[in-house]
């Protein structure tokens, strides 16, 4: 499966990806929110590859999928249920989960938030899921400005290992009365 947009085709992870994520992830901006702007060894990619493929095996249309413009590579989206991985509990984590990491030159192009609603858009009248779901650290910008501009609107603020997050998020039943 793969979607395609006015400007993006987005395709299924494949492990020929690796060298493209390793690069991705070596860039310190890009990974300011996630540890700091630590570079992630190649042999954690490499390493974290069956999980992110075993997505496909759902057959649900969830998982990573490579954003690619001209043929060539972004960064990756992902649509998948929240993983489970801590706290807090407070917070409701029903639904999909979307999340995005582009390469810093693709930053400002709407790219980001073009392959989300590419997804959401697929998740309602395709997959039918109920809810989708985005967070991020509360001052990246960035990133809200693409949950903004996808459609979903704030929801919760909370502390996570004591820094601020936020969490954005839209219902099947909102996106109905905004797309009817």
């Amino acid at each position: 499966m793969h979607l395609e947009t006015g400007r993006l085709r987005l395709r299924r992870l494949t492990v020929d990806d690796v060298d493209d994520l390793v690069e991705l992830d070596s860039d310190p901006e890009v990974m300011r929110y996630l540890n700091g702007g630590h570079p992630r060894p190649r042999e954690r990619i490499r390493d974290m590859m069956p999980h992110l493929l075993a997505y496909y095996e759902r057959g649900d249309d969830l998982g990573y999928w490579v954003v690619e413009a001209g043929g060539k590579f972004l960064g990756w989206v992902f649509f998948r249920p929240h993983r489970g991985d801590g706290p807090p509990v407070d917070v409701d984590r029903s639904g999909i989960e979307i999340g995005y990491r582009l390469r810093r030159e693709a930053w400002g192009n709407g790219y980001a938030t073009e392959a989300c609603r590419a997804l959401i858009v697929r998740g309602f009248d395709v997959v039918g899921v109920t809810r989708v779901f985005a967070e991020t650290m509360a001052a990246n910008a960035g990133s809200r400005r693409v949950m903004e501009k996808s459609g979903l609107r704030h929801v919760a603020t909370f502390s996570l290992d004591g820094a601020p997050e936020v969490q954005y998020a839209l219902t099947g039943a909102e996106w109905r009365k905004l797309h009817v």
